[in-house]
């Protein structure tokens, strides 16, 4: 197989190695083959301008939410009121209109350098709540879509059987989300496959909507397949109260005791834990994923980050209702967040941002990638130095610069998996990536 070569201005080698400059990356296939510093451009390679990082992994997403952006700002009200616009939005899609929106919005996140996105399914039924001929019809177009979009997917395919803790039942649009019980769950998630450029993974909805029982059987399914295992966790202090009065635990030490947490589990949010919650999640090595522009739209909270860290916890991040999607402006909100709750700076470094940004939302999705490495999949995202944001970068500076100033407008050419994406900030699969949205979420609009 011929090797494609790409030359990189600078390119961030990672946390320890930092941002070099002349960097030849070749590439055989999806993957690279080698990584040379001070080199020149050979005959035939494709110039990167600006710095080049890793792709970016976005560790959670929901891609129907991206129709809820800008229209539920108004209201007053928590997390609980805006579910209820959200479930509108639900109950409307079709297997045509999912792939039409999730392919508009995973298209907005390759402009913003995004290559993998870990898609937190649970849609699965028709409006009455009935399995569709293929009963994963509904996750086959969400796989369809990231393909046409360029995009690696990581379909976490989620348990979701009850309305509440006490048992309550799915109704209305909530009854597209169930499966009845989890070996029911396990039998249609098990017709999914592993294919190029797609995992599947097992996700856990909440404490609230699997019981005990039921998050075993979850995680048993994700550990015999060797598959990444996410859950919500702790995203509000309701769901905290009403665990604790159910069950006298919180909702990290009732996953602990249904053999959930772990190295490969992702623990959602993570917003309101104890400090012994926090010691388990560190203790198990399970990742948090920390969506700051969503939590703080829905008024959630400021995640102990710092804590979580420091306890042993890798931390990967997500854009998750989509009222954003950038991820530096992910990684940045992370520090500054703590800031505002703490009235110190520098918990995090720009560099530790940037990793959770891309190798550790990588590992989380269960991907070989995220670093500029030999063996890693060919992900390469190129950020422009010139525009007003990041102008004035010394080199020795813009892994700084790209955490606390860039944004997604900045990206300017995206690799994935050794096919290129993005040049020159334009789609090249999807073309008009804003007219594919406007006219995506228009056809929801009626009753």
């Amino acid at each position: 197989m011929p090797l494609t070569a790409w030359h990189a201005e600078l390119a961030w080698l990672g946390p320890e190695r930092g941002v070099a400059e002349r960097v030849l990356v070749e590439v055989e296939g999806e993957r690279i083959a080698a990584v040379s510093e001070g080199a020149d451009p050979p005959p035939g390679a494709t110039r990167l301008a600006g710095i080049t990082v890793p792709g970016l992994a976005n560790g959670h997403s929901h891609a129907f939410h991206r129709a809820l952006r800008g229209r539920t700002h108004q209201q007053r009200g928590d997390f609980w009121s805006w579910r209820e616009l959200m479930y509108q939005v639900a109950g409307k899609l079709d297997p045509d209109s999912y792939l039409d929106l999730a392919r508009a919005a995973y298209a907005e996140m390759a402009l913003a350098g995004i290559t993998a996105v870990g898609e937190f399914h649970y849609l699965h039924h028709d409006r009455a709540g009935r399995p569709y001929a293929d009963p994963n019809q509904m996750g086959q177009a969400l796989v369809e879509a990231a393909g046409q979009a360029g995009v690696r997917l990581t379909l976490i395919d989620t348990c979701y059987l009850r309305a509440g803790l006490g048992g309550e039942p799915l109704a209305g649009p909530q009854a597209r989300f169930g499966d009845g019980d989890a070996e029911t769950w396990a039998e249609r998630a098990g017709g999914l496959r592993d294919g190029p450029g797609v995992r599947v993974a097992a996700g856990i909805h909440s404490v609230r909507a699997v019981d005990p029982q039921a998050m075993a059987t979850v995680a048993a399914w994700a550990a015999d397949r060797d598959a990444p295992l996410h859950l919500h966790l702790s995203e509000q202090p309701a769901e905290n109260q009403a665990c604790l009065a159910a069950t006298g635990r919180t909702p990290a030490a009732l996953a602990e005791s249904a053999g959930v947490l772990g190295p490969r589990t992702t623990a959602v949010h993570a917003t309101h834990l104890t400090g012994e919650d926090i010691a388990r999640l560190g203790a198990t090595r399970t990742t948090a994923c920390l969506c700051p522009t969503t939590e703080r739209d829905l008024a959630d909270g400021i995640g102990p980050a710092r804590a979580l860290t420091g306890a042993g916890s890798p931390l990967c991040l997500g854009s998750d209702s989509h009222a954003v999607v950038d991820l530096f402006e992910e990684a940045r909100a992370v520090e500054l967040d703590q800031r505002l709750a703490t009235g110190r700076r520098g918990h995090h470094r720009p560099a530790d941002l940037l990793a959770a940004a891309t190798e550790a939302g990588m590992d989380a999705l269960g991907w070989d990638a995220g670093r500029l490495a030999p063996g890693r999949l060919a992900d390469l995202v190129s950020v422009r130095l010139d525009s007003v944001r990041l102008a004035g970068v010394r080199p020795s500076e813009a892994v700084d610069h790209l955490v606390f100033a860039a944004t997604a407008a900045d990206v300017t050419s995206v690799v994935a998996g050794g096919r290129q994406v993005v040049a020159d900030g334009r789609h090249l699969l999807v073309g008009d990536v804003g007219a594919a949205l406007t006219s995506a979420i228009g056809a929801l609009d009626g009753p």
